[in-house]
């Protein structure tokens, strides 16, 4: 383990009654572990940003209560980007330099968290189980990069693959923002066309603020789109649906990532949702709560303190979380980023609220292989696929 400070320094900080973690690392003291978050609390996943930030801050007080890690207390600081990257490095440069944040959690947002990384690294901030399942999460230096699940490129190849077997469809589209996010998306969708011979047969892009898809949708309707993947907003994503039937397109299939795996989506009124596919690195909480009893306790508590239940978004808040908590007590007392790192690495187990098993590695920051199709059926998210897939890190 590298020396964080030169033997002569440490003395001195020593003999003036500071121990060595409390006196040279960020964000860590005797009593005291500092952890932030930057997200969407107001801005277009701001109803899925606020649940998974109730969930983590939920496990954080469970732990508080009962003495926190190691003696000690987990502060949880968090910071709305509204969605606007700007906004979001200054958030960063906050939690980093001025709260001196000793790693990061559920950062909401592929460019927001690439902007971060250019503080975060520097500071060895470790970023954990971010709200976005971008391959940049985990691509170059990963030192200090720690994904919780399967990515959106993965995610939509096989739900594409899954789509054009199970409907027989020949013809893909794509509906996207224009950003690192949408992108992704939108590779998945012309790389999986081609890898199955299929035709990508068209596309259209999309701004966040937008709200009429009729001209969209009428033209790839006339292009012929059988499978359509979308990387929009929770908002988008239910407008665009209920666009589709109001237009009487009902022979195409929609599908999104874990961004549009949302509980929300599924609860929209009279079916407007109804048919709409998303694949993602967890199963929903709703179809599997009577067959998993951790499950139902952790959704009952959930609904005990925030008076509202529990949905997809805060499966992700608690599987962060835990991943962290774990991570933490495997660090052990003498807490630095190496030790940190050391933890994250042993990590495996089986996550019973996500359904899903979790392992970590020396090369392999991503914490989750599973790829779960799931379909809106009757008001809820019921899994129809499940496919384990081969890290590549």
């Amino acid at each position: 383990m590298k020396k964080l400070l030169k033997s002569a320094i440490l003395g001195a900080g020593l003999a003036a009654g500071l121990s060595g973690a409390a006196m040279a690392q960020q964000g860590v003291s005797d009593t005291e572990v500092v952890i932030g978050s930057n997200g969407d609390l107001s801005g277009v996943f701001a109803a899925f940003n606020v649940q998974a930030i109730e969930a983590a801050q939920m496990m954080f007080d469970e732990v508080n209560a009962a003495g926190g890690i190691h003696g000690r207390k987990i502060k949880f600081v968090v910071e709305d980007h509204g969605y606007q990257v700007p906004k979001a490095q200054q958030n960063f440069n906050k939690l980093i330099n001025s709260d001196k944040v000793f790693a990061m959690v559920l950062n909401l947002g592929t460019p927001h968290n690439i902007a971060g990384f250019q503080l975060m690294e520097p500071k060895k901030v470790a970023n954990i189980s971010p709200l976005t399942a971008a391959r940049q999460m985990v691509e170059g230096d990963i030192t200090y990069k720690y994904t919780g699940t399967s990515s959106y490129y993965d995610q939509l190849r096989a739900g594409i693959q899954f789509l054009a077997k199970d409907k027989g469809a020949t013809k893909i589209c794509a509906m996207y923002f224009p950003t690192d996010f949408g992108l992704e998306v939108f590779e998945a969708a012309k790389d999986e066309a081609a890898a199955l011979n299929l035709e990508y047969a068209a596309e259209t892009q999309h701004k966040p603020d937008e709200q009429d898809f009729v001209g969209s949708l009428t033209k790839l309707r006339e292009a012929g789109c059988q499978v359509i993947a979308t990387a929009v907003g929770v908002r988008q994503t239910i407008v665009i649906l209920g666009t589709a039937k109001k237009l009487g397109w009902n022979d195409v299939s929609f599908i999104g990532s874990s961004a549009g795996f949302n509980t929300a989506v599924a609860k929209v009124p009279e079916g407007v949702t109804e048919g709409y596919y998303a694949g993602a690195g967890w199963a929903d909480l709703e179809d599997n709560i009577d067959k998993i009893p951790e499950l139902k306790a952790w959704a009952e508590a959930f609904q005990a303190k925030y008076g509202k239940p529990a949905g997809t978004a805060a499966q992700l808040g608690y599987g962060a979380a835990n991943t962290l908590v774990k991570a933490l007590e495997a660090a052990g007392k003498d807490l630095t980023p190496e030790s940190f790192q050391k933890g994250m690495e042993s990590l495996e187990f089986d996550d019973k609220i996500n359904n899903a098993h979790v392992k970590y590695g020396p090369n392999d920051h991503q914490g989750g292989d599973v790829i779960v199709i799931s379909q809106i059926k009757g008001g809820k998210w019921v899994e129809v696929a499940r496919i384990d897939q081969t890290k590549s890190n």
